[in-house]
């Protein structure tokens, strides 16, 4: 019997060699599941790694494990001319008597590829879309996400998978040339990153460069997996030669082009030094946060939390003795209390990643009285790789397979474990696990979901809904016998309402690098070396950061609507279920989606 992901891919193969427009598609009775496959198949050619992340590189799609991604400007102007087409179709179909969640997934859709495709025809320099406009930065670049893909989601079960990865380590070279070639047209368009995000980059390349051949992650992952699964061989020699031979070499000419963009660069921050960089910015909100708020009405809702935040930590600081000096330097003076440090060293770090894991398996327990559907998949808390340790953020999340038993996993960067005091670590880890990102993304990948829905990760919903998860885990009760824990959760509401003034005020308000740093360690008490990546990666990601709030209110705005509306009837595991289970969505169509559960539960 073939799965419900062979059936659909096959499915949309043969509409793709069918050659149908939507217009006649729909004239011979084309669903619109059938026209969204079509969309999925396209999406997957265009992204091996994606298929691989997808665990969908089987069968069919097999020669997808052999390939990355291609990054060259060609492939750039193809896939703006295919999100233009896919556009066009799906504004063709006849949409006016979709209902329920077909309706949802239409509107889904539309809204990225209208929001991309006006992104695209606007701007002559960046990747597709707005929001991420460097090419090569310390947080974008494939000798940054290459990597860790390789390392983290490249499969590695028989002979085969090695060879795999071989051609892949072969294709890691090539992507580093095209990115050199994308990035000096890029430059010539007006687009660089400032001076100080170079600097860090050259940094990071000379980490990854600096490793003898076959000491390299690149090598030594491959070799331990191939150890362990008992394959015949030895693909490790053959990865160290790849590595010396190709991909040093095409490091090494990256490297070049940064220094040289570095010696031109200045400091400006803020995506305003762009050409048409207010428009930029303003594509940038649009597509993370999905909200209509401009960046003055996001500057002053963010000083508003800070205000907010910094009366709520102050009130529960007091009851538990802690008066002397202002919220930041009480909150700068628990960052420095060794009550609540790990031991800065290997053992503390196993530590850690053991606690932490413990805490994920008592938040899953209690997940029955709030959910109705449950993920499957598991979560664990890994530790960032060390050598991307000093640009990643303080945490993220990877999702598990839709294939296999690959489980999530909330990577924690532990490069210092004074950044990340005890106190702090619980909300960090229900933001990034469990109810945070990883319910989420896990249940709505078990979902029925059209594949291009679960594909799709809006940057407004995911954050947004694990912003509100750490008011959740308040809600069930996680930190009633933790103050300091509270104080943590505090101090996340309180940093992502600074985040939004500090991103704002960089992109809009032309602030300067050390302006925001200024700005985070002075609301935050943070140290300035967490302040500094955080700041950075503002500067990088223009208007991601702003959608952590902006989607959490209208959560809550929506939960208020319900209860208003439903009085007894109202029950949060069926808000909660409506919410996960119609994939990450816009704001717009998540208030069609609770309007859609009051309507139900009215009758």
């Amino acid at each position: 019997m073939m799965d419900r992901r062979q059936v659909l891919l096959s499915g949309a193969a043969a509409a793709l060699v069918a050659g149908a427009g939507a217009t006649r598609a729909q004239a011979r009775g084309q669903s619109l599941s059938e026209l969204l496959d079509t969309f999925v198949v396209r999406d997957l050619d265009a992204s091996p790694e994606a298929s691989t992340s997808l665990g969908l590189d089987t069968g069919a799609r097999a020669p997808d494990r052999r390939a990355l991604d291609d990054r060259s400007l060609e492939f750039r102007a193809k896939e703006r001319r295919r999100i233009a087409t896919e556009l066009s179709r799906l504004v063709a179909f006849d949409h006016t008597l979709l209902s329920g969640m077909d309706r949802i997934s239409y509107d889904v859709v539309l809204f990225r590829l209208q929001s991309t495709d006006v992104a695209n025809k606007r701007y002559g320099y960046g990747p597709i879309g707005a929001g991420a406009p460097y090419v090569i930065s310390p947080l974008t670049g494939a000798y940054s996400s290459i990597p860790d893909f390789l390392d983290g989601q490249h499969p590695i079960l028989s002979r085969a998978d090695a060879d795999a990865y071989l051609s892949r380590l072969e294709g890691f070279a090539v992507a580093l040339d095209q990115e050199i070639d994308a990035v000096r047209h890029d430059v010539s368009a007006g687009c660089s990153p400032p001076d100080f995000a170079l600097s860090k980059t050259l940094r990071q390349l000379s980490a990854l460069r600096r490793v003898a051949a076959p000491n390299s992650t690149l090598v030594t992952s491959l070799a331990k997996r191939v150890e362990d699964k008992n394959i015949s061989g030895r693909p490790e020699a053959d990865a160290a030669r790849i590595v010396a031979d190709k991909i040093y070499p095409a490091l090494d000419r990256q490297m070049v082009l940064v220094r040289q963009m570095r010696a031109r660069a200045t400091s400006d921050a803020g995506v305003w030094k762009l050409p048409r960089g207010a428009d930029y910015y303003s594509d940038s909100l649009i597509k993370w946060t999905s909200s209509p708020l401009n960046p003055s009405e996001i500057h002053t809702l963010g000083l508003n939390i800070v205000a907010d935040y910094t009366s709520r930590i102050d009130a529960v600081m007091k009851r538990q003795g802690l008066t002397a000096g202002t919220v930041p330097e009480r909150l700068r003076a628990l960052f420095n209390d060794r009550r609540f440090r790990y031991p800065n060293d290997d053992g503390g770090r196993e530590q850690l990643l053991a606690d932490l894991n413990a805490r994920v398996r008592l938040v899953r327990s209690r997940l029955p009285q709030y959910f109705g559907v449950l993920p499957k998949a598991e979560v664990i808390v890994k530790r960032v790789p060390p050598y991307m340790e000093a640009a990643r953020p303080s945490g993220y999340y990877q999702p598990p397979s839709l294939a296999d038993d690959r489980p999530g996993a909330y990577y924690i960067n532990l490069r210092n474990l004074a950044e990340t005091p005890a106190w702090m670590l619980p909300t960090h880890a229900y933001h990034e696990s469990i109810p945070g990102h990883h319910l989420k993304g896990s249940i709505y990948q078990e979902t029925q979901l059209p594949l291009i829905r679960k594909m799709d990760f809006y940057s407004a919903y995911m954050e947004g809904w694990s912003l509100y998860a750490e008011r959740l885990a308040d809600e069930m009760g996680l930190y009633d016998d933790d103050p300091f824990g509270r104080i943590g959760y505090l101090h996340g509401a309180l940093r992502a309402g600074a985040a939004m003034v500090i991103d704002t005020g960089l992109h809009a308000r032309r602030w300067s690098r050390v302006d925001g740093i200024r700005y985070f360690t002075s609301t935050l008490g943070d140290p300035e070396a967490s302040a500094i990546t955080e700041v950075e990666r503002y500067c990088i990601w223009p208007g991601q950061v702003c959608s952590y709030v902006l989607d959490m209110m209208a959560i809550l705005e929506l939960r208020e609507h319900a209860k208003a509306r439903l009085g007894a009837r109202f029950d949060i595991r069926h808000f909660h279920d409506a919410i996960l289970l119609c994939g990450a969505v816009p704001q717009k169509v998540l208030a069609a989606v609770v309007d859609n559960l009051i309507e139900r539960q009215v009758g």
